[in-house]
């Protein structure tokens, strides 16, 4: 690398910038004051990163290109944002308000905390998920800023640039973004709507290669609804046994079932696979916007060892550690935040029940409607609609078709191509039942209306 000289000439004791030349040592000055022969004007020359250009959420793309009004004499009814505090109908537990309240009163928590969280907050998560099976501690706890920091947290110190990740088809959205954003290679691998999606495990398995860093897994799931059995979940740990790869399981949706299901924590099943399973706070307890998660390290075997927990360490103190008032510290006479929350099981609040009785409500509406083929799901706030495109020859694909439905019937469903799988569509399930009552006859009379059958049946199920 070539060194540089500054030349200074004049009498004055500090020369103007006019008198200063510069030059590369031993030839002399390339400029002076803007003159002479290896002058280069200057000029602006600001460029995004690399790493923001490849930062791409598809979901957001799709939407922001869907250039289309609702009907302007129907109210629109929107179906499509996975935030369940949206409609005010599912209000957060009087019980967890007051901890954030009394929390927030104590003034104790303005400041910074550690940027693993608060040890007494992470002794709570711990506690509240450890079980025989999979026994955790407060130092087996990183405290996030929300789930989505968890998952980013959790591949960034997995992976490396070059690297590739197994992500589920569909699936949610952000594991694609956060993985390309840091140089991280996707593969997909298939779920399958006629086994309830189920992983296609063969498949699944024929990905992995020597540069695979990961399986990423998502159960409950968003967006199939989906929840898979204790049996499905074993032979998906054999894989990863079998490979040597370990998991990143994110379980946002952890608990949410409906009744006639069971939710299986992954790590309870795993005896030899290293596990970072993500979780957090915004949906099981309806506060998406207090942005507190967790990453919780499962390493009975000691796979990962001192240096992914150094890692997720450092990685960590980028930014200053999540929210101090949510996470709230410990105190006999001001109940924290957070421990205050851990207080309630599912059973608790009212928010299992509504998804479920609007997924029996719009599973058997829609399971009636010609070109139409819904997938029941088992449990967090969604269901998958597949689409008989053949049937609606006037749409090229899904997001042509839920754009029309939006346009004429104010219906706003999301397109299954932000998840990597046309030819169906997402229906949130927290709106109120009346709303999800109405949205159903809507598209029944939008698919009515544009259904071609083929010339010997009247309607293709």
């Amino acid at each position: 690398m070539d060194s540089y000289l500054i030349q200074v000439t004049g009498k004055s004791a500090f020369p103007s910038v006019m008198d200063v030349q510069l030059g590369r040592a031993g030839r002399g000055p390339c400029c002076v004051a803007g003159k002479g022969k290896g002058h280069r004007k200057p000029h602006w020359a600001v460029r995004a990163s690399e790493m923001s250009k490849r930062t791409f959420n598809p979901i957001r793309a799709i939407v922001d290109s869907m250039k289309v009004e609702p009907h302007p004499q129907k109210p629109l009814i929107s179906l499509s944002i996975g935030d369940p505090t949206v409609f005010g109908n599912l209000p957060t537990d009087e019980q967890v308000t007051q901890a954030m309240k009394t929390a927030l009163d104590s003034r104790k928590y303005d400041g910074y905390a550690p940027s693993t969280g608060y040890l007494s907050s992470r002794d709570v998560v711990a506690k509240y998920y450890s079980c025989p099976e999979a026994p955790l501690e407060a130092k087996d706890v990183i405290l996030t800023s929300g789930c989505s920091q968890a998952i980013e947290l959790a591949l960034a110190v997995l992976a490396n640039p070059g690297q590739n990740i197994l992500v589920p088809r569909p699936g949610f959205s952000l594991y694609k973004t956060l993985a390309h954003s840091l140089g991280i290679e996707v593969k997909f691998y298939d779920l399958l709507p006629e086994k309830s999606w189920e992983i296609d495990l063969k498949q699944m398995e024929s990905l992995v290669d020597e540069k695979t860093a990961c399986l990423v897994v998502n159960n409950p799931s968003n967006p199939c609804g989906s929840v898979f059995s204790k049996g499905h979940l074993q032979k998906f740990l054999a894989v990863a046994s079998r490979q040597c790869v370990p998991i990143l399981a994110d379980e946002i949706y952890a608990e949410m079932v409906f009744e006639e299901g069971q939710s299986e924590s992954l790590a309870k099943l795993s005896t030899n696979v290293p596990i970072l399973s993500c979780g957090g706070l915004a949906k099981r307890w309806l506060v998406p916007g207090w942005r507190m998660g967790w990453i919780l390290i499962h390493d009975r075997r000691e796979i990962f060892g001192k240096e992914i927990r150094d890692g997720l360490l450092r990685l960590s103190q980028r930014i200053l550690g999540p929210c101090t008032v949510v996470q709230g510290g410990t105190g006999p006479s001001r109940p924290p935040a957070l421990p205050g929350i851990s207080l309630l099981r599912p059973q608790n609040t009212p928010f299992l029940s509504l998804p479920q009785s609007n997924a029996d409500l719009c599973y058997s509406a829609l399971s009636t409607i010609c070109g139409l083929r819904p997938v029941r799901p088992s449990g967090a706030m969604y269901l998958m609609v597949g689409i008989k495109m053949e049937h609606f020859p006037e749409f090229e694909n899904d997001v042509e078709f839920t754009e029309r439905l939006i346009a004429e019937q104010s219906v706003f469903c999301l397109p299954a191509t932000c998840f990597e799988y046309p030819n169906f569509f997402r229906v949130v399930l927290t709106v109120p039942e009346d709303m999800m009552a109405e949205a159903c006859q809507r598209i029944q009379q939008f698919c009515e209306q544009h259904y071609e059958s083929a010339q010997d049946m009247e309607c293709d199920k």
